[in-house]
Parts: structure tokens; sequence; C-alpha cells
């Protein structure tokens, strides 16, 4: 039974043209490219240190500049519009022979999205938001939020939720141009690399992160899809059709463990359609509010909170994301309170490697839907399922990720000595990762139209994703997180 009465209902996730490749295979090309063109930096080439950085800053001239002093000459805005126009021209690219999408709407759309994203990123690293502790002499000033530059991601996401509610007009025009999975998949995969390079750092720590990780979703899995599926089948009375994706959405992965859960059940599209939909205005609420709650009660267990974004929050831009606000967040209170300083980015891989055990497990668990459906539900006499489904399931970004993760690594572990040189790489690929979320930021604000998700009946779904979420998904994420990281610290701060 559907919540809504029409067959024909439209969404914003379905606004977007059906690519003629997935958007994990772009996301996997586009980041493995960026990664490839870096890894000129082993020869002594600074690939990318012309890219632009944006810095903490009172004098606006100040915001921007090179990753690299090795390009004096080129300006902040210099080095800001030469960044746009090589991320234009390689989606561009994947426009043209992939995206179905005309080419003159995707550059309008996408240059309204890189520079209005990009604005609200340098909005957040104004120093009276963004300056830790420690920064207040160096711009003489008496306070700050003390959020760091990640300040910035919640400024584009409340700006793209401004733009998506308010200003239609304004949301049409960059509509081709608004991918927010395509955005995040590709700095996940440019998130690999770094990562691959502060784990040869501490090899110890990075290999209990994966274990645990892996402990912990494979635990979260086995209780939160059944305790889902069994409540909006027995309380709320939806079919199987609709209980399977919400229970997968809700619980596993979001958009793609929703569409994939569908696809495997032979749902109708409308199904996982709204389930997505109401994925995104969920994992907005999560993204504004768990990062700060972790702050609050779990600076004192940095790994703890990592892993807990990992599992409570329902997409990858929003958990990885969440995980990043939250690194910020309790790097700056740990220090602020105790002076205690943690190694950036160690909670965002507890996030991270949580959130990708997750992801590559959306495969394997449709490929088990199916055989289910197909062998015990529908009952179709004489059929059977493909082992190639797993395949066809499987989230490829997953694959860069892990390639840039383990080259990097590998590299770094066999001479540590390559670790300086691999630094000066990820440092450009590093821009471009933070970029790529700064996208996936403001265009999940731009797609998450309150008002019309409403009307289209989304509102029971809705009941079921709040009492599931909100009841027991989130704080048994938290007790998983607690028993697995519990007493795990980042390593210091040195420099």
């Amino acid at each position: 039974m559907s919540p809504s009465r029409s067959s024909h209902a439209q969404v914003p996730l379905d606004k977007l043209a059906t690519p003629k490749v997935s958007e994990d295979w772009l996301a996997l090309i586009v980041g493995l490219s960026l990664f490839l063109v870096s890894l000129g930096g082993f020869g002594g080439v600074d690939v990318f240190g012309w890219v632009v950085k944006t810095n903490v800053w009172t004098d606006a001239v100040q915001s921007m500049t090179p990753v690299s002093r090795d390009f004096p000459r080129v300006k902040g805005i210099a080095s800001l519009i030469f960044t746009y126009l090589l991320l234009l021209g390689t989606l561009m690219v994947a426009a043209k022979t992939a995206l179905r999408v005309r080419f003159s709407k995707f550059v309008v759309g996408f240059t309204l999205v890189f520079f209005i994203s990009y604005f609200c990123f340098a909005i957040g690293h104004f120093a009276y938001i963004a300056a830790t502790p420690i920064e207040l002499k160096k711009f003489g000033i008496p306070w700050s939020m003390n959020l760091t530059g990640e300040a910035g991601f919640i400024v584009a996401l409340i700006a793209g939720l401004v733009v998506g509610n308010f200003l239609p007009s304004l949301a049409s025009l960059m509509k081709d141009a608004v991918r927010p999975e395509l955005y995040i998949k590709i700095a996940i995969v440019l998130l690999g690399a770094t990562l691959g390079v502060k784990s040869a750092e501490a090899m110890g720590l990075a290999k209990a992160v994966m274990f645990r990780g892996l402990c912990a979703i494979v635990e979260a899995y086995l209780i939160y899809w059944a305790l889902v599926y069994f409540i909006a089948r027995k309380y709320f009375r939806f079919s199987r059709e609709w209980a399977a994706p919400l229970a997968s959405g809700i619980s596993i992965c979001g958009v793609s463990a929703a569409i994939a859960t569908g696809a495997a059940i032979r749902a109708r599209p409308i199904v996982p359609i709204m389930v997505s939909s109401l994925v995104v205005i969920f994992a907005v609420v999560e993204l504004l509010l768990l990062p700060f709650v972790a702050q609050h009660f779990l600076y004192q267990e940095p790994m703890v909170a990592g892993a807990w974004m990992g599992l409570a929050v329902k997409t990858d831009g929003a958990a990885i994301a969440s995980g990043t606000i939250t690194d910020s967040l309790i790097r700056a209170r740990a220090l602020a309170d105790s002076g205690v300083q943690y190694q950036e980015g160690w909670m965002t891989m507890t996030a991270t490697t949580v959130k990708v055990f997750i992801d590559m497990f959306i495969g394997v668990w449709s490929f088990i839907l199916a055989l289910i459906w197909c062998s015990k539900i529908e009952n179709r006499t004489g059929e059977k399922v493909r082992a190639i489904e797993i395949w066809e399931r499987f989230p490829k970004f997953v694959l860069g990720y892990a390639l840039t993760f383990v080259v990097l690594l590998i590299w770094c572990v066999n001479s540590p000595a390559h670790i300086a040189t691999s630094k000066t790489i990820t440092a450009g690929t590093d821009v471009f990762r933070v970029l790529f979320f700064v996208l996936a930021f403001f265009t999940i604000g731009v797609v998450s139209n309150f008002r019309r998700l409403w009307q289209e009946g989304i509102g029971r779904l809705a009941a079921v994703y709040l009492v599931c979420l909100f009841g027991f998904i989130i704080w048994i994420g938290l007790i998983i997180s607690w028993l697995f990281f519990h007493g795990i610290k980042p390593p210091l701060a040195t420099g």
C-alpha cells in the first residue's frame, strides 16, 4: 500500500535525469583520475600546488591562497578560478559522455553550485566562527565559536535548504548540476589517499579502527534491519514491498541501500524514491544535531563519537560529513578544556571506515534479499538469482576509496621517507576532497524540498523513520560504538 495516491509522484531526487553511466562509476572514474594525475608528485612535479586553499580569515583577501608555496605568483582569486575551471572541465567531460544532461545547462548549473558553495565555505572560515583558542591572539580577536573551517559545511547546507525550499527558480537553474551523491562519492575516493598516509603514520591504531569498525557494523546490521522491518510491518501495516526498502534505508545506508533493496525485491520505482527522499531529510536533521551532541557528551571519547556518526547517520555524504564536523568540534573542545590537541582526521576516518564497511555489505544484503524474495516470498518456480547481482549492487566508488588508501598506505609503509612526499601529493587532492564535500552539503540542501515531499504523502513513512531512528537506532549505534571504541584515542598532534 502506497502512502501516496499518485503512482507518478515526483520528488527532488527523481527530478534528475537518469545517467547512462551510474554515479558510482562516474565517481570512481573522476576520483581516480584526479588521484592518478596527483601521483606526478612522486616524480618531483607539484601537480596541484596551485589549487585554492581556504584559510581562516579576518581580512577576506587572505582567505584564499594556493595550497603550495611553490606558486607565489598565483593569487587567491586566480587560484579559485583555476580550480573551478579544472573541476568544470573534468565534470563537463562526465556530463558530455555519461550524464543525460544538456551541456550548456550543466555549465550554468555547476557554475552556480560551485561559487555559492565556495562562498558559504569561505564564510565558515571567518575567524569569529572558525578560530580555535590558540588562534585568537594570531587574529587579534577576543572570542570565537571555535568551530574551525568545517563550519563552512553547515553554512553551505543551510544555504542549500534556503535555495531548495524558498528559491525554486534558482534551484531549477542549477538542477542539472545538483548531484550530491556523485560529489560525495568522488570525495570519498579521494579521502582514501589522505587516510592511507595517516594510517601509515599510526598503523596500530588504523588496524584497530578497521577491525572494530567491521565488527560494529555486522552487529548493527543484525539488530537494525530486523527491528525496523518488524515495526513497519506489524505496527504501521506496510506491505513487504514498502517495509524492506524502508528497513534498508533507515537501518543500513540510506539512499543506496533503499535503491538496491528496491531493485532486489522488484519494488515499484516510487518505493525507493520516496524512501530515499525521506533519508535525505532525516540525514539533514542528524547532520545538524548529532555532531553537537557528540561534542557535548563524547568529547572525552572521540573515536566513539566518530563511530557513532557512521552507524547513526544514513547517507554516505551526511555520515562522513557528520564525522568531519564531529572531528573538528571535539578537537576544538578537547584543546579548549584540557589542552589536548588531537591529530585531525581520525574521527573522520572512524566514521568513514564504519560507513564504507556498511556500503560494502549492501551488495551482499541485496543478493540475500533477492534470493529470499525469489525463492520464498514471490515463490517463482524455477527462477534463480544470479551471483552477478552482488556485483551489480556493489557500490563501485568504494573500490576507488580502497585503491587510493592501499596505494599510499603501502608506499608509505615500505619507506617512512615517502610519507613527506605523500603528504605533498595529498595536500592537493585534499583540496578537491573538501570542495566536493562542500558541493555535496549544498546540493543535499537543495534537493530537500520539505513541502513537496509532504504533499506526496510521506507522512506515514516519516512516522516509521522517526520512531525507529530516534527510538532505538541512534542509541543502539551509540552503545555499539562505545563497546568497540571506548578508551581508544586519536594520536596527538605534533609540531
